[in-house]
């Protein structure tokens, strides 16, 4: 067993600790407050595991975490990236109270992300003090992964383009790491028709519904399973009365895609769309939120260069492409050598089944520390 490894199994416990610690402390997105409050908890946590800890004041949203580790003029660091922000609403804990049971714990943000967060820590302090290595880290936590990280994404770029590779600490179904992830797009498609009285004048009216619904299945028609191209009318909205022709209706779009020129093409696509009915106006607004993370021979020697290191801590390592974005993909699209999934293992997230796998939290841990080694 390597002396990494050892380590943090002698210290699983305080692991588990930590874990339960992040999880407790709930963060949704849309709560200010308590995603500043989580900033300062874990500057202080930062600060504990030897790291220099500086909060990124944010208006908008929670603010947002740097942490960094060695002499960053001695050369490009490694970039960890993660987020504390949850879908969770507060109050969730009572409902989803924090619990280990065997080998799993459950909790509200316990996958997505607190686990790998903890993971990542301890990551760090390992390899600092088991192997003495001193080299420039800097991780970087964010308050608004979950919604788009429309805060964080100039910060984001900003680091990843002077780091030397980006290990991701996003969570993994089955422990498999990430290379590739799809595009997200985000679309909000309004049309304007005509209201009129639905019994005494149907024919005067022009229905904003009629034509939403038309341009939902056209949408829908986009939808690819060949290429990976998936879009999804989720929320609808339109009409004001029963008996009231829907002068109004409007649509948020999802767009999924697996490369950059798909992503150009369904946006030029949706952007572009035509009424059905001449007398209905079509409105369009939105665009890709986040760039496809595409894998490249770089991103397959990364992996490989992974796979070998998990080998030598005794376990394998197989790769997937997700559906769902991360931070991740703002990294690779740079050419930055990129490697998400790195965080807890388990699954359910945003769902009251939310779990991970807290026996393989010394092995998980190890293997950053091996990869923050030898990059």
């Amino acid at each position: 067993m390597s002396e990494l490894l050892r380590y943090l199994n002698v210290h699983h416990r305080e692991m588990l600790r930590d874990l339960e610690e992040f999880v407790t402390r709930e963060t949704p997105t849309t709560d200010k407050e308590l995603t500043d409050a989580f900033a300062r908890f874990l500057a202080d946590y930062a600060q504990a595991m030897g790291g220099r800890a500086e909060i990124v004041p944010v208006r908008e949203r929670g603010d947002h975490l740097r942490v960094s580790w060695g002499d960053e003029e001695s050369g490009k660091p490694v970039l960890l990236l993660g987020h504390f922000d949850t879908v969770w609403d507060a109050g969730t804990l009572e409902r989803m109270p924090f619990c280990i049971e065997g080998h799993t714990a459950r909790g509200p943000g316990v996958f997505d992300m607190k686990g790998g967060l903890v993971q990542g820590f301890w990551a760090v302090r390992a390899l600092r003090e088991v192997s003495g290595v001193d080299r420039p880290i800097v991780f970087l936590c964010n308050s608004d992964e979950e919604m788009h990280s429309l805060y964080s994404r100039e910060l984001i770029e900003r680091e990843a383009k002077n780091a030397a590779a980006v290990l991701v600490l996003e969570s993994s179904t089955d422990g498999r790491l990430t290379t590739a992830r799809k595009g997200v797009g985000s679309f909000r498609v309004e049309v304007i028709g005509r209201e009129a009285h639905a019994g005494s004048n149907p024919f005067g009216g022009v229905s904003a519904i009629d034509e939403l619904a038309r341009l939902t299945l056209e949408l829908h028609g986009h939808t690819d399973r060949e290429t990976g191209t998936t879009v999804n009318v989720g929320v609808v909205e339109g009409g004001t009365r029963v008996n009231v022709v829907a002068g109004r209706a409007s649509a948020k779009v999802n767009l999924r895609v697996v490369t950059e020129e798909e992503a150009g093409r369904m946006t030029d696509l949706i952007r572009n769309l035509k009424p059905h009915n001449d007398e209905a106006r079509v409105e369009v607004s939105g665009g890709m939120v986040r760039p496809p993370m595409e894998r490249t021979e770089s991103t397959a020697r990364f992996f490989e260069h992974a796979r070998r290191l998990a080998a030598g801590l005794g376990f394998e390592l197989e790769e997937q492409m997700s559906g769902g974005g991360s931070d991740g993909n703002f990294c690779a699209a740079l050419g930055v050598p990129t490697l998400d999934g790195l965080g807890a293992v388990g699954g359910g997230a945003h769902a009251a089944h939310e779990h991970m796998r807290v026996d393989v939290m010394p092995q998980r841990a190890a293997l950053v520390a091996r990869l923050l080694e030898t990059l």
